[in-house]
């Protein structure tokens, strides 16, 4: 099991601040972050400091991953209330120390990965925020949390556009693990938007989605071809939204532990046709 529960207490040290009132969530719902032109100032070497050491967290805590990555966009002109949410994340690193990674040799290597998308999230240029996440059997084995790099016009287009970035990652993925003699078929791919779906998996080019820029077609081109296979999941069950947006605290956790314990329940049986993913 993966942990940094010493390091986690050297940068309370380090920081110097007084955290004893933990917090069960990184990043709040009920506040948004963006520029705050009209806020005070902070210093921008401390600041960078900060996100830095909670960035070496993000190694084995991708439970603050979409939380730093957040903060981490305003690095270039920091103000007090961008202070004040990286001062939340060590005070729900503080509440939560002894959480990590759990790597099992029990269950087969079965390679699956999760994606999500939150459409317009950015409050800075409206640009969506995608979520993925990657399980080797029932190991999270790669995570992240990036802003896509131009605007989408709806939630279809979002999810797409994530979709096809991270389908190269899986097949990269595909093809490091066959080195080690391993061999997947069709990797599935678990989306909660049947739209994105649809777009994938029909060869005909609608109307409604000329405006996706025909690099992105590259999803489609790998799912004909017998790569990968995109699986509809239920939204509560998307592991991949607690890296795309703030969750409430039963909706954070639940995600949480599914996958730091040995998430089990999603992966009982081979494949991914089972309670879970039908809701």
């Amino acid at each position: 099991m993966g942990t940094q529960d010493q390091a986690v207490g050297m940068q309370r040290r380090w920081i110097g601040w007084s955290l004893d009132l933990g917090l069960e969530t990184p990043t709040s719902t009920n506040t948004a972050l963006d520029a705050d032109e009209d806020g005070e100032a902070v210093d921008q070497k401390e600041f960078r400091g900060m996100i830095g050491s909670l960035l070496y967290l993000t190694a084995t805590r991708p439970d603050i991953q979409f939380a730093v990555c957040l903060c981490a966009r305003y690095q270039a002109s920091p103000r007090t209330s961008h202070r004040q949410a990286v001062k939340r994340i060590f005070r729900y690193l503080m509440f939560t120390p002894e959480l990590g990674l759990w790597y099992s040799s029990g269950y087969s290597l079965s390679l699956r990965g999760f994606l999500d998308a939150d459409h317009t999230g950015c409050r800075i240029d409206r640009k969506s925020t995608s979520g993925t996440c990657q399980l080797l059997g029932t190991s999270l084995v790669s995570w992240s949390s990036r802003k896509q790099a131009s605007v989408s016009l709806s939630t279809t287009e979002a999810e797409y556009i994530a979709a096809a970035s991270y389908c190269s990652q899986l097949l990269w993925m595909k093809a490091t693990l066959s080195d080690f003699g391993l061999r997947f078929g069709r990797i599935p791919l678990l989306v909660d938007s049947t739209s994105a779906i649809s777009v994938a998996k029909n060869p005909v080019l609608h109307s409604r989605t000329k405006q996706i820029d025909v690099r992105f077609y590259f999803l489609r081109d790998h799912y004909e071809k017998g790569d990968i296979d995109l699986v509809h999941v239920v939204t509560r069950n998307q592991l991949a939204d607690i890296f795309t947006k703030p969750l409430e605290f039963n909706a954070f956790v639940r995600l949480r532990v599914l996958r730091f314990s040995l998430v089990f329940v999603l992966f009982q049986v081979e494949g991914v046709d089972n309670a879970l993913i039908k809701g």
